[in-house]
This record gives structure tokens, C-alpha cells and sequence, in this order.
């Protein structure tokens, strides 16, 4: 597979600049070398290295005057620099500086959906062999909702093959069976999802790590639809849209983090309490989410949900009202 000509350029711009910081240190060690001889010790052609030479004559301090900036002398063929600019040794890190970056590189690498793994991973193994012992520091690095569950199915998509799942879909507070193909693994808000083109819904559908009950690894390659794009998260996993339902709710001081929490429409004072307006995946979701809030919330749109939360509530009262006869007669009489 060739590699794309972005990822190439990219490549070859941090392999410059690596170069670039280590050459000046290296020519201050040998000074009059010739071009052929260090070219070859840096293994890049004298071309190359006489590009990168003239590249060094325009860098250098703030202010950038002829005082400022690296200057070497030519004799033929050979080189010596005569101003360094302050770059008189190749980068080395601190311990601390190390330490900083193999904890990130390796948190990076856990992180589902992180693009091009294998360059992180190799750098990572570079930096730990630079760094001797200190890479085998006791540093645990795990990310919010990272389980064995999140790195099963990174592992699976990885190997391409299409996956049968147990999911629960919150919404509809259903368990559904799904044979999936996966597009990739992400992170949104700490939390993991595996996006993938649904076979039942017949739709690119976004699955909550730690909402999939069970995972069967199909021995079938996930086969993708060209139409199947990735979504953009930027926003957010919900974005509201006017097809959508819109519940207004009347909540009260200790409720307020709602406006905070969800993407609202429309917030609206009223003395203490607040007239918030959003918009729900269905109304079966808003009524649980009514339902498990506080008495300081009352739904005043629409109609059908207020009537399926005040049933909901009525049906939850009677049910703790009706005395539950018990089994063992001996029982009873004890609790006369």
C-alpha cells in the first residue's frame, strides 16, 4: 500500500528536523570534515546534506541579525562551524521530561480510535530504549473506561472481522442481538464507543463500550457499504435536530445542572425555577429520565409524556400501598 503523500511529507519533515538538531553538535566535534564523510555517517547524500547546511545558515536566535544566526566556513569540500547559536550539543532529556513522555505516548496508544498506532508505538519504543531503566518505572497508565471489555473489541476491529453483539440500547431500555462491521474505535467525553454499519438498522450506528453485554467475533470480515461514512463527533455523540422530540421541563434550583449537561433549546427564568426546552432520542427515554429526578421537576410539554410519567408515578405508588401477604403462616403471626 503506498503511503499518502501527506503522511509521507510529514514523516520526512520530522526526520529533518531530528537531523538538523543533531548535526550542529556534530560538526562542532569535527571540525574541517568533509561533506562525503559526514554525509555518510548521517546517512543521507551530500545533496542532502548540503541542503540541510543551507537551511542551518538562516536559523538561529531571536532577532535573526548577522550575529544571531549559525554561521559555518567552507575550505573546498570541508566544513567547520564558527557560531552555534547555542545548539552546541544533540537534545537530551531529563529524567522528568522521559518519564513525561513515555507516560503519554503510552496513554496515547491505549486511546481507542488514535490514528496511525504503529508510529506511536514505535516511537515509544525508541524513547523507552533511550531512556534505560527509567522506562520500566512503576507507571500504571489507564484511561477512564478502559476494561477488558473496551480492549476485546479494540482488538477485534483491529483484525477487521465482523462482530455479533448484545448491545443495550438505553432508549428503549432493550437488549438486542446486532451483527456489526466496524469502521473504527473512538473516545468522546470518557467514554468508549466502537461506530460501526449496523446490519439490522442497515445504518452506521455508534455502540457504547460498556453498554455491549457480549461480543462473538465472526469468522467473516467486516464488510463495510461504500455509502458508510464516519460521523463527526466534534459536537458531541447527540446532536439534536429538529425531527427530534422537544420536552419542556419546569425545574428548580437543584435541578439546574441539567442546562448544563444537555443540550438545550431554549432556557427561560421564571423566579426561582426555569423553563428549560430540549430535545429527547424518543419520549420512552424522557420519561426514565423524568422519572428519575427529583421532586422539583414537572413536565409541562407535551402532554403525552406528562401523562406516561404520572401513570408511571401512580402505578409506583399503589404497587408500595398494597401489602405483600407473606408465604409462611408462622411468619405472619409473628407480625401481628
Amino acid at each position: 500500500m503506498t503511503r499518502p503523500a501527506a503522511a509521507r511529507g510529514s514523516r520526512a519533515s520530522a526526520d529533518r528536523l531530528a537531523r538538523l538538531l543533531n548535526l550542529v553538535p556534530y560538526l562542532l566535534a569535527r571540525p574541517g570534515i568533509e561533506i562525503a564523510e559526514a554525509a555518510g555517517d548521517l546517512g543521507v547524500t551530500e545533496r542532502q546534506l548540503r541542503e540541510d547546511l543551507e537551511l542551518l545558515w538562516v536559523c538561529g536566535l531571536p532577532g535573526y541579525g548577522p550575529g544571531d544566526l549559525i554561521d559555518m566556513a567552507f575550505d573546498g569540500d570541508r566544513v567547520t562551524i564558527t557560531y552555534d547559536a547555542g545548539i552546541d550539543r544533540p537534545l537530551r532529556l531529563t529524567p522528568d521530561e522521559a518519564l513525561a513522555l513515555v507516560v503519554a505516548l503510552r496513554m496515547l496508544a491505549e486511546t481507542p480510535g488514535v490514528a496511525n498506532r504503529e508510529a506511536v508505538e514505535r516511537a515509544l519504543a525508541k524513547i523507552e530504549d533511550a531512556a534505560g531503566d527509567l522506562a520500566g518505572a512503576p507507571v500504571e497508565v489507564r484511561l477512564p473506561g478502559d476494561t477488558a471489555r473496551v480492549r476485546e473489541l479494540r482488538a477485534a476491529v483491529e483484525r477487521g472481522r465482523a462482530l455479533r453483539i448484545t448491545y443495550y440500547t438505553a432508549a428503549r431500555d432493550e437488549t438486542t442481538q446486532r451483527v456489526i462491521d466496524p469502521l473504527r474505535m473512538l473516545m468522546v467525553g470518557g467514554r468508549a464507543y466502537v461506530e460501526a454499519w449496523c446490519r439490522r438498522a442497515e445504518a452506521v450506528r455508534l455502540f457504547r463500550a460498556d453498554r455491549v453485554d457480549a461480543v462473538v467475533e465472526l469468522d467473516e470480515p467486516a464488510v463495510v457499504p461504500p455509502q458508510a461514512r464516519p460521523q463527526d463527533l466534534t459536537g458531541g455523540v447527540f446532536r439534536p435536530s429538529p425531527d427530534l422530540p422537544l420536552i419542556t421541563l419546569r425545574i428548580g434550583r437543584g435541578e439546574r445542572w441539567i442546562t448544563e449537561y444537555y443540550p438545550c433549546e431554549q432556557v427561560v427564568a421564571d423566579g426561582e425555577q426555569w423553563l428549560v426546552s430540549l430535545r429527547v432520542t424518543d419520549l420512552g427515554w424522557a420519561r426514565r429520565f423524568v422519572l428519575g429526578l427529583g421532586p422539583e421537576v414537572t413536565v409541562v410539554a407535551p402532554a403525552e409524556l406528562a401523562e406516561q410519567v404520572r401513570a408511571q408515578a401512580v402505578a409506583a405508588l399503589e404497587a408500595y400501598a398494597t401489602p405483600v401477604a407473606p408465604a409462611d403462616p408462622a411468619v405472619a403471626g409473628r407480625t401481628q
